[in-house]
């Protein structure tokens, strides 16, 4: 028989957060093994769990969640986005330029399918968040990815910006708390991509996924809330915050100069109403996680979970000849860098699975990451102090392993 052939749309498309290292550790755990997972930020995995009054508003209202709801969602949960908008100073939303969808990946995928023709351009951060990269080829785009400054604590680099704008270019992505980095960016800088966009008439693609994530007392700035000329999409959801991963509700807003999108506007409702409708009891934990007490905040707080294991994280790290690694101000990961002259790594894929396979703990890759050299890889520091503390163990017992087999 003829082989069955992937289309070659997905000639391009790559996520190695659950990539070919992640299927070697499955395969491993099949055969009783025990793997560290530091590979993707799956909260729920590690004992953190979502606020209880969401859940228990998800059970009472349960029975009513069979059916299918408009394709842009339930009118309550959609409110609350508004009223959540409002509080992040974002102007002009109404109850019709909410979308809720699976978790924001569902509603990033769609708008750049509603966006794209063949050959169209999207400026994507690197190191970026790899469902954009392979959203944007699917598509049928070309990925641009800008570069972000390890020097300038991750900050993308404006000037390189400012040169990969062609008039091909259609959207810019903005991952504001950083995925993979950590990174917090400024008004300052947020500012300076505003005014690119507005020059060249891009649609600004804002991921604020971890915006209540912060660290050290940091405030994040929605960059809708200073682009209001200027046509420009929020992804936010329930995963991060509040640790609701599973429940797939996210949300995405259109805000800003919305008049010349009309016909980009109708294509997003065709594609919402090709796919029905969002899960509805993930929706009807939206209002309730939005309205409620904000729990993140005794997390990310001095002395809090997630704020002890980013500190033990960066210290320990930072104590690995050759490691070094920008402090997150946000979100749950870090990127650290291997230096080259310490750790000769040709193949930064190989790297994880080897690391996988002598210590048993999952990382990804930073050209997973579509960054450009295999000099860095991604950590979650989810796991508590203790599993951390070895996890963290086991990586620099593989690196001191790794210079002595290379001479270093």
């Amino acid at each position: 028989m003829n082989p069955i052939s992937k289309s070659a749309k997905l000639a391009n498309v790559c996520y190695d957060i659950r990539g070919p290292v992640l299927d070697k550790a499955r395969q491993m755990e099949e055969e009783g093994q025990k793997i560290i997972k530091l590979n993707i930020g799956n909260i729920a995995a590690f004992g953190i769990a979502p606020p209880d009054e969401i859940v228990q508003d998800m059970i009472r209202n349960l029975p009513d969640a069979a059916g299918y709801t408009d394709s842009k969602g339930l009118f309550a949960p959609r409110k609350a986005v508004v009223h959540y908008c409002q509080e992040k100073n974002i102007r002009g939303v109404t109850v019709d330029d909410v979308y809720l969808g699976n978790g924001a990946s569902e509603l990033i995928v769609m708008a750049l399918n509603a966006l794209l023709d063949n050959g169209d351009e999207v400026l994507l951060p690197a190191p970026d968040y790899p469902l954009y990269t392979a959203a944007v080829a699917l598509s049928g785009g070309n990925p641009v990815h800008y570069v972000c400054d390890e020097q300038s604590d991750w900050m993308p680099d404006i000037e390189d910006i400012k040169r990969k704008i062609t008039p091909r270019t259609r959207a810019i992505v903005v991952i504001n708390p950083n995925n993979p980095t950590g990174a917090l960016y400024p008004e300052s800088l947020l500012l300076e991509i505003v005014e690119l966009a507005r020059q060249h008439q891009l649609i600004i693609m804002a991921d604020e996924i971890y915006d209540k994530t912060l660290f050290d007392g940091n405030v994040h700035t929605s960059i809708a809330s200073l682009s209001e000329d200027v046509l420009t999409l929020t992804f936010n959801g329930l995963s991060k915050n509040y640790r609701s991963c599973g429940y797939r509700a996210g949300w995405m807003v259109v805000s800003g100069e919305k008049r010349h999108a009309a016909d980009y506007i109708t294509g997003l409702n065709m594609l919402a109403s090709m796919r029905l409708c969002a899960n509805t009891p993930g929706q009807l934990a939206i209002q309730t996680a939005l309205g409620g007490y904000q729990s993140i905040k005794d997390l990310v707080a001095p002395g809090g979970r997630l704020c002890r294991q980013r500190d033990l994280a960066y210290e320990l790290l930072s104590q690995i000849p050759g490691v070094s690694v920008v402090k997150p101000k946000a979100a749950l990961y870090m990127f650290p860098r291997l230096d080259p002259k310490i750790y000769p790594i040709e193949d930064d894929q190989r790297f994880a699975y080897e690391l996988l396979a002598e210590e048993k703990v999952l990382i990804v890759q930073g050209t997973g990451f579509n960054w450009r050299a295999p000099d860095h890889f991604r950590l979650v520091f989810l796991p508590n102090t203790d599993d951390l503390r070895e996890a963290v163990g086991r990586i620099e017992r593989f690196l001191s392993n790794y210079r002595k087999r290379h001479g270093r």
